[in-house]
């Protein structure tokens, strides 16, 4: 039987799941791409690969964009179908963001322009991820029961929850981009070797 609560809200293992996820996430993109060089931050494998500098810039305006869904989901009355609805889609996130094989298009709003500075970009990164994390760590919020449609319809309809558990399994992708660039044929050597 389970309580009304941990029915709509994160349970206390979902709400370490998602926080270990964006832990781990933020700690190993820092650790992958704090020491690069900056030729090996603008490096880019062909002229249409994004380079590690690209990936980071990304990753800040996604996770601004995938949070803001969070809150969007939030402001909407509750969806007394929302099980029904959201059903199996957690499986469904974990299964299509692993899947680097399937290439997806980012959204014309999250494609970055490489106009922003590493120093620039590394801090919206680090910024929207706290904001994320003191969120995921403090929410009471009845996440489940409130719903939004995503704009690719494989994903379909997403609870407040699995909508920020997205955010962490998005950024894995990325850091299996970032290990691509890195081993790269004419990545850039450190100048340590």
């Amino acid at each position: 039987m389970t309580d009304g609560s941990l029915a709509t809200g994160m349970t206390e293992t979902e709400r370490a799941h998602v926080t270990d996820l964006l832990g781990r996430t933020r700690d190993d993109l820092l650790a992958a791409v704090e020491p690069l060089t900056a030729d090996q931050w603008a490096f880019r494998s062909g002229p249409d690969r994004w380079s590690v500098g690209l990936i980071v810039e990304h990753l800040g305006l996604v996770e601004t964009r995938l949070f803001g869904q969070v809150e969007r989901a939030l402001t909407i009355p509750a969806n007394p179908e929302w099980e029904t609805a959201t059903s199996g889609k957690t499986t469904v996130i974990e299964t299509m963001l692993g899947n680097r094989e399937v290439p997806r298009d980012a959204p014309e709003p999250v494609i970055p322009t490489g106009a922003v500075d590493r120093e620039a970009a590394i801090g919206l990164f680090r910024n929207r991820r706290a904001h994320t994390m003191a969120f995921a760590e403090t929410t009471q919020q009845p996440l489940k029961m409130h719903t939004l449609d995503h704009h690719r319809p494989v994903y379909g309809t997403l609870n407040a929850y699995q909508w920020l558990l997205y955010i962490p399994l998005h950024q894995q992708r990325h850091l299996d981009q970032i290990a691509e660039v890195v081993s790269a044929p004419g990545f850039p050597s450190s100048g340590q070797d």
